[in-house]
């Protein structure tokens, strides 16, 4: 995910339950009476809108939801077409990282704006909007879902914020949560990126995109440990996706995807194979659809344009 500027500040206590494993962290399966004839009939590539500097996806019932680098603007595609619309305009700022929950509330995070929104997926309004922070410089890089509450990265700062989700859905006051242990800032490179739960469900995983680690954070404390993966090192890591206790790495200007084999607690890992393609161009993150994986490609070595081609690659798991 690309670089920084700035906004403004919320910082709180935090306290913060287990975590434990949503349907945000699994596959989506196809939908019902689906045969694997159609399934594979859906294009493995499709045309996102010339200028639109996609980032985030998000998949949901079939479509896929987009985010714009340039102003926020969320788009959404039917997979079955790769057609879509704007669903919801940006408000001025880059969304980078983003989920949808099973209520249909998309999550976005809101990159070098210090910031986040939720968007409801049937009609585009803005459901929820935050400023977590005005420190300079803030990059809101991705966000991860567990039962209790959404987990934003920042890429320029050494925290993650925090968005309480009730018994019910409602929504809470944002929070910060502090990273220490062996998360080591990179005051110049991206740090925090990609994010995701723990096989076990009781932690969170990030990828330090400066030093290509992967971390176990408590998401109460903030305390990170470096999880082993031996010889094998995540650089350029992005996005994260995880099915069970397989975790896909994007690993975006490598143009390839570290599929990782993980421990329950999320301690351990071994690199057991990787995924790429001749239609990756600088993919960043990544979701599941059946037995696929849906990557849009930023393009991040080519000069942006409002002419310049982005597209959507799907590749099998």
């Amino acid at each position: 995910m690309s670089g920084p500027l700035s906004r403004r500040a919320f910082v709180a206590t935090v306290s913060v339950s287990a975590l434990l494993l949503t349907t945000a962290g699994t596959a989506t399966a196809a939908p019902a009476g689906t045969t694997h004839a159609a399934r594979t009939a859906y294009p493995k590539h499709f045309d996102l809108p010339d200028g639109f500097q996609p980032e985030g996806i998000a998949i949901d019932r079939g479509k896929a939801y987009f985010g714009s680098r340039v102003d926020g603007d969320i788009y959404a595609a039917d997979l079955r077409t790769g057609k879509g619309r704007v669903l919801s305009q940006g408000p001025g700022t880059a969304s980078l990282g983003m989920k949808v929950d099973d209520r249909g509330r998309l999550f976005v995070a809101g990159a070098a704006g210090g910031n986040g929104r939720v968007i409801d997926t049937r009609t585009g309004k803005v459901l929820a909007s935050y400023t977590f922070t005005t420190a300079t410089p803030t990059f809101v890089n991705d966000v991860i879902l567990g039962r209790d509450a959404a987990y934003f990265t920042d890429s320029r700062q050494p925290v993650l914020y925090k968005v309480p989700i009730g018994r019910h859905g409602q929504l809470g006051p944002a929070q910060t949560i502090p990273l220490s242990g062996d998360y080591v800032h990179d005051a110049v490179n991206n740090n925090a990126n990609g994010i995701e739960l723990t096989p076990d469900g009781r932690a969170l995983i990030i990828v330090q995109s400066a030093t290509g680690f992967l971390l176990k954070v408590d998401a109460r404390t903030g305390v990170t440990r470096k999880i082993d993966l031996g010889s094998a090192v995540m650089t350029n890591g992005d996005g994260l996706l995880r099915s069970k206790d397989t975790l896909y790495v994007v690993q975006n200007r490598l143009n390839k995807i570290a599929v990782l084999d993980l421990n329950g607690s999320g301690t351990r890992g071994r690199l057991v194979r990787e995924i790429s393609s001749a239609d990756f161009d600088v993919p960043t993150t990544a979701a599941f659809f059946g037995h696929r994986i849906y990557l849009p490609n930023a393009r991040f070595s080519t000069p942006p344009t409002a002419e310049t081609p982005y597209w959507v690659t799907a590749v099998s798991r």
